[in-house]
């Protein structure tokens, strides 16, 4: 392989129903640095039916071009649809970093494409960042039970690819304006050709949990110990109209369910307020929630980890403080609305 032939960072935008992933444009600002830095363009490679109009919105949050393939074959997401029509892009204009957000469908595409064009895929990175001498992509995620970061390079195949968790990277503001050139492919594979059919889609109610949306979330960590301390946590959230979040280590206490867990094998969250109590602050779980814009941690050890990554920290016991807390916000909510005041969230 000629690593010389190959130029240029993609990015794989994923839609769906005709409407764009916010991952994918989160991805071309990542993906912008990258390109800048090597002095490459910027690319989106975007497949559905009907999608070529999304192209302007790539181009105002970075894109310089967008390889389209518009037609109804791909439409709904299909591994070997996608797979081949992705893999005869890459092999045709040779990028040398592909981005793909780690989404069911992105991971599942990524996957596959490496396997097609004979590269290496890191999954699930948080860190993304380029050696311009070497030309080599770095990209880093948590590894050995999240008590590091690795980096992981792909030294000897192209292209460079990975898959990167949603809301890990702050979406770009979009320039109005910005435009750029679309470049319009076509897939070889016919309807009749393929091994699997879409025969009906059945949408399933959105989960009670969402915790990539919630304003405030309030955590619970090790330290809360049981139920009782659980239910601490939850009356604080309930006060504050908040969402409920867990550390991995309470989850697998069986204190709450799957859907309330942050970090790398959770949800990645950017809420406004995130409340950590009794959270040590392992990488695992900071990744998945150090882009809030406000993190307060209430944690007794002083040396916890969790204030390294904290706003505000309060060395305090939790079975203490939390108790105070709550009853302060709810006097202080109490008064707000029998002085007339409309609280939504904290």
């Amino acid at each position: 392989m000629n690593l010389d032939e190959y130029r240029g960072v993609w990015v794989f935008i994923e839609q769906r129903d005709g409407k764009l992933v916010d991952v994918g444009l989160e991805l071309l600002g990542a993906g912008r640095d990258l390109a800048d830095k090597l002095e490459v363009e910027l690319c989106g490679v975007l497949l559905g039916n009907g999608v070529k109009d999304l192209s302007s919105t790539l181009f105002e949050h970075g894109a310089d071009k967008v390889y389209v393939i518009d037609d109804p074959v791909v439409e709904q997401y299909r591994t070997e649809t996608y797979m081949k029509a992705v893999g005869d892009l890459v092999r045709k204009y040779k990028p040398e970093i592909f981005l793909y957000g780690a989404t069911a469908n992105g991971k599942d595409l990524a996957s596959a494409v490496a396997t097609e064009v004979m590269s290496g895929l890191t999954a699930d990175t948080t860190l993304l960042d380029v050696n311009v001498e070497k030309r080599l992509f770095e990209a880093s995620r948590p590894a050995f039970g999240g008590n590091i970061m690795a980096t992981i390079l792909c030294k000897k195949h192209r292209p460079q690819m990975a898959t990167v968790r949603p809301k890990v990277i702050a979406k770009p503001e979009p320039q109005p304006g910005r435009t750029g050139e679309v470049i319009e492919e076509t897939i070889t594979l016919k309807e009749e050709d393929l091994r699997t059919k879409v025969l009906n889609i059945v949408r399933n109610a959105k989960k009670a949990v969402n915790l990539e949306e919630a304003d405030v979330i309030v955590a619970a960590g090790k330290g809360v110990k049981d139920e009782k301390g659980f239910q601490m946590v939850k009356e604080l959230a309930e006060v504050l109209n908040a969402t409920v979040g867990a550390s991995r280590d309470v989850v697998e206490a069986g204190l709450c369910k799957h859907e309330h867990q942050v970090g790398q094998t959770g949800a990645t969250v950017t809420p406004k307020i995130y409340i950590a109590i009794g959270i040590s602050g392992a990488v695992q779980h900071v990744v998945g929630m150090q882009n809030s814009e406000l993190i307060i941690a209430i944690n007794n050890d002083p040396d916890a980890a969790i204030f390294n990554a904290a706003h505000h920290g309060v060395v305090a016991d939790a079975f203490e403080i939390v108790p105070m807390l709550t009853e302060e916000f709810r006097k202080a909510l109490q008064s707000e609305s029998e002085a007339g005041g409309v609280t939504s969230h904290a």
